[in-house]
C-alpha cells in the first residue's frame, strides 16, 4: 500500500532530513511540497515529473488549500517555524489528512493543550491522525539503553548534559531561530529533543518537580542559551540538567543510575568506509555497569533518527494504529518539563511541579 505525502515546509531539515526519509520509506509516496513562497518550494529539488509545487505565491490552484483539497494525498509533514504549525495542523486534520508535525508540538503548553483538546473534539482520530515528529525517539542507541535501563529497578540519580558554543550554523542561520518570538529560543528548539531522550532513559519514573537556573551569556541567542536545572522524579530520585548553546564547556552525556546499575548515552560520530569512500556515522557510546561489571558497545544509529521514524510513521498508518512514540502526549511531556525550567528560571529557581508527565 502506498500513501501519498504532502511535506509543507521547505526549510533546511525538509530539504535534508524528511525529503530523503519520505523517498527511503516504501510505504510512503511522495506527490507535493508546499512552502509559502515558491523559490523555497523548489530548494528541495524534487522531480517536477512526480512532484507537485504548492506556494502562497503561484496563483490560482497552487495554495496549501488546493494541496489539501487532492484526492492522493493522504497525510502531511509539517515542517514550520514553531508559531506558524497549529493553523497549518488544523487545517490539514480537518480535510482529512493524517498529520506528522515536527516538534515542539507548540510553544507552550497551554497552547498545546488546547490543540490537542481542539483534535480530540473534532477529529475522528480512528481515521484520521496527528503525530508528532520526535527522532530521538527512534535513536538506536537510546532505544538499546532505555531496553537496559527498564530492567534496573528504581531510579536514584541522573545527570543530562549538552554544552556547546553555538556561533553561527545553517540551523541557526534561519531568521526565525535567531530572532525568536517563541519562549526559550533555541533552547526550546532543540532542547526538546534533549529532554525526549532522558525521559525514555527515565522510563515510567516521570519527573515531578523541576528547579532551574538560566541566562544569556551570548547576545546572538535571546532570550536565554544557558539553562541549569535539579529535578526530582516521583519515586525520589533526584537528578540534573544543564543545557547550553553559549559555554565554553563541551560534551553530551544521558547518564541513569538506577538500585541495579547504571546506563550511560554519549552521542558521538564515527568515520567508516562505505563501498570505498569514508563516511561519518552517527554512534551512540553505552556504557552500563550491572553487578560490578563495566560493558561499553559503540551502537550505529540510523542517521539523525529521521529515516526510522519517518518509516515507522508510515507503517502505522498502514495499519491504522499510531505510534506511541509519536503521540502529541509524549510531546507536551517534553514540552512540559523544559517550560518549567524556563519558568523556574523566571522566578529566580523556584520549584515547578509537573502535572503532564506520562
Amino acid at each position: 500500500m502506498s500513501i501519498g505525502v504532502g511535506i509543507v515546509g521547505g526549510g533546511i531539515f525538509a530539504r535534508e532530513q524528511h525529503l530523503p526519509a519520505v523517498e527511503a520509506a516504501k510505504h510512503l509516496t511522495l506527490k507535493t511540497v508546499y512552502s509559502r513562497s515558491l523559490k523555497s518550494a523548489q530548494s528541495l529539488q524534487t522531480d517536477s515529473s512526480k512532484v507537485d509545487l504548492y506556494s502562497d505565491d503561484s496563483g490560482d490552484g497552487k495554495g496549501y488549500k488546493d494541496l489539501l483539497s487532492r484526492d492522493d494525498i493522504h497525510a502531511v509533514i509539517i515542517a514550520l517555524p514553531i508559531l506558524n504549525q497549529p493553523e497549518y495542523i488544523k487545517a490539514a486534520l480537518s480535510a482529512g489528512k493524517h498529520v506528522l508535525s515536527e516538534k515542539p508540538v507548540a510553544e507552550n503548553t497551554k497552547d498545546a493543550q488546547e490543540l490537542i483538546k481542539w483534535y480530540q473534539a473534532n477529529i475522528d482520530s480512528s481515521k484520521v491522525t496527528w503525530g508528532i515528529a520526535e527522532n530521538l525517539r527512534f535513536s538506536n542507541s537510546f532505544d538499546y539503553a532505555s531496553g537496559i535501563a527498564q530492567k534496573l529497578g528504581k531510579v536514584l540519580s541522573f545527570r543530562m548534559r549538552m554544552n556547546t558554543m553555538l556561533k553561527g550554523g545553517k540551523y541557526y542561520e534561519t531568521e526565525w531561530r535567531k530572532t525568536p518570538s517563541h519562549q526559550g529560543g533555541f533552547v526550546l528548539d532543540a532542547g526538546v529533543h534533549f529532554i525526549a531522550a532522558l525521559r525514555q532513559l527515565l522510563g515510567s519514573d516521570t519527573v515531578a518537580t523541576v528547579s532551574a537556573f538560566t541566562t544569556q551569556n551570548q547576545k546572538h541567542l535571546p532570550p536565554l542559551d544557558t539553562l541549569d536545572a535539579c529535578l526530582k522524579t516521583k519515586t525520589g530520585g533526584t537528578g540534573t540538567v544543564s543545557i547550553s548553546f553559549g559555554t565554553t564547556l563541551s560534551g553530551s552525556e544521558y547518564t541513569v543510575g538506577f538500585e541495579g546499575g547504571s546506563v550511560s548515552v554519549v552521542p558521538g560520530t564515527l568515520q567508516k568506509m562505505v563501498h570505498g569512500k569514508e563516511q561519518r556515522a552517527d554512534v551512540g557510546t553505552v556504557t552500563t555497569l550491572i553487578d560490578g561489571k563495566e560493558e561499553t558497545k559503540q551502537i550505529e544509529d540510523e542517521g539523525t533518527g529521521v529515516v526510522p521514524e519517518i518509516r515507522a510513521w508510515g507503517e502505522a498508518l498502514v495499519a491504522g494504529k499510531p505510534n506511541p512514540k509519536q503521540s502529541p502526549e509524549e510531546a507536551l511531556a517534553d514540552l512540559e518539563m523544559l517550560e518549567n525550567m524556563f519558568k523556574s528560571g523566571d522566578a529566580g529557581g523556584a520549584p515547578q511541579p509537573c502535572k503532564l508527565q506520562i
